[in-house]
């Protein structure tokens, strides 16, 4: 590449999301030369989103169950050596007030820029060279006679190279936000495995019978059970224009396939029938009574409309409080990368260290957070997952 200039670090880390400062922080802190590149003009762009703007930073109960993984095991160790308390002691530092909102979720009192900055301040501790607006157009590596690897990396106006090379480039979701295929493009390149990508913690879509029965309910939200083989979630739902959001949905999203159906149980923990079997008149007034009770006045009136049985028999009233418990739908679809919180899937487990992160067929390379395919439920996992992956990473550089 002619009049490019040529720099050469500890570490070149791809991608300056929570995962890829956090891993610059760490190999900076132990005296690593780290350049840190981004495509984008500014860092942690998706970290100034989340949470509502609050940025939903880690959760307190934070366990490897809380992950989906073809190799469930995989996130253990890292997860282990950079816990939930080893980032609010940063956040502490930093003097960032916080509180618990629900179910061990840490947000921000103020905004999430107040993460941002955290983060930006350890890297200039670190003595992390940030260099934003540079576009990646090429990664060559070649081996010595030990076969160690040097990376290059060419951008469209300098060349990067290292001995190691991090890629946290995250996943497929929010492409408005620069979200692109470069890591798995990457993975391809040295030959490593992928697990397919889809979208996860994302609306679903309704069926073109269910969308005609509950679209003009929009906006109506409430408690249920959502439920996929042997996974559930009991948290709200929310009724959109296009299907089904709201925690328990977005949590349910990414453990359900096309071509499956969900199961809802709209009143959990309620005899929902109790109502109409103990009173002498038994009838769709009654019904509407004991409906009311449990949900929005107009989704147990619609729920009622579609579900009514023909008698009010022991039996038929059986069938409706099993209906009420397992409300079966059958989505379309998710609302695609525009709409998913993160991607699930992503490189092979099996190519990488549980313990740095790195290749296990390319020594020096590294891939770390959402690219790798450990995918953490709702409520601030994948940022646990960003920040223990990065530290890993960072750590063994």
């Amino acid at each position: 590449m002619p009049n490019a200039t040529q720099q050469s670090f500890d570490a070149i880390i791809l991608g300056a999301g929570a995962a890829g400062l956090m891993c610059a922080i760490e190999a900076g802190k132990r005296g690593r030369r780290v350049a840190l590149l981004d495509h984008a003009d500014r860092i942690g762009k998706k970290i100034l989103i989340s949470g509502g703007g609050r940025c939903n930073f880690t959760n307190i109960y934070c366990t490897p169950e809380n992950f989906i993984s073809a190799n469930p095991h995989f996130a253990k160790s890292a997860l282990a050596r950079y816990t939930p308390d080893d980032f609010i002691a940063l956040v502490k530092k930093h003097l960032i007030t916080f509180h618990e909102k629900t179910l061990g979720q840490l947000f921000c009192d103020h905004t999430a820029q107040e993460i941002v900055t955290l983060l930006e301040e350890e890297c200039c501790a670190a003595n992390v060279e940030i260099f934003l607006n540079t576009k990646v157009r090429e990664v060559k590596s070649s081996a010595d006679a030990d076969h160690a690897n040097t990376f290059k990396v060419i951008t469209e106006s300098a060349g990067f190279q290292a001995p190691a090379l991090v890629v946290a480039t995250g996943g497929l979701s929010i492409p408005k936000l620069g979200a692109t295929s470069f890591g798995y493009d990457l993975a391809r390149q040295f030959n490593l495995n992928i697990i397919e990508p889809k979208p996860a913690l994302v609306p679903l879509v309704f069926s073109t019978k269910d969308h005609a029965n509950y679209c003009d309910l929009t906006g109506l939200s409430a408690e249920v059970i959502a439920s996929t083989g042997k996974q559930s979630f009991r948290e709200k739902m929310l009724i959109t224009h296009r299907g089904l959001s709201g925690p328990a949905i977005l949590q349910i999203s990414s453990y359900w396939n096309p071509g499956e159906s969900i199961s809802i149980d709209l009143a959990p923990g309620h005899d929902a029938t109790k109502l109409i079997r103990n009173t002498n008149v038994r009838n769709i007034t009654v019904a509407r009574a004991a409906f009311h009770k449990l949900l929005p006045s107009r989704m147990a009136t619609r729920w009622l409309e579609l579900n009514a049985p023909q008698t009010w028999t022991n039996k038929d009233l059986a069938d409706l409080e099993h209906r009420a418990h397992a409300w079966e739908i059958s989505p379309a679809g998710t609302e695609g990368y525009e709409k998913a919180e993160v991607t699930s899937g992503g490189i092979d487990t099996n190519e990488l260290s549980g313990k740095t992160m790195e290749c296990r067929k390319v020594p020096g390379l590294y891939f770390i957070g959402e690219v790798v395919d450990v995918t953490g439920q709702l409520g601030g996992f994948n940022f646990q997952w960003a920040w223990a992956s990065g530290a890993a990473a960072g750590r063994a550089i």
